[in-house]
């Protein structure tokens, strides 16, 4: 039997979440930019299926670096 990971907790995998309609709206708005202009995720990558993400959902990526926090938005497609 295959043992099931937790992906979310996993140490290599930095702290995401799939942003709500109104989080996707003012990251758009504050950047400026449509949600076709952000980077894309497949919606059958383990980390979109984890968090049980669609067509057009924006998945928030925290990468902890040497000088702080980068953030990274992405767009399921």
């Amino acid at each position: 039997m295959v043992k099931k990971i937790d992906l979310l907790k996993h140490v290599l995998v930095p702290p995401c979440s799939k942003l709500t309609e109104e989080e996707k709206e003012q990251i758009l708005e504050k950047h400026n930019i449509s949600i076709l202009q952000l980077p894309k995720i497949l919606s059958k990558d383990p980390l979109a299926k984890t968090l049980k993400a669609k067509k057009d959902d924006v998945i928030k990526i925290e990468h902890k670096t040497p000088t702080g926090k980068t953030t990274f938005y992405r767009r399921v497609i």
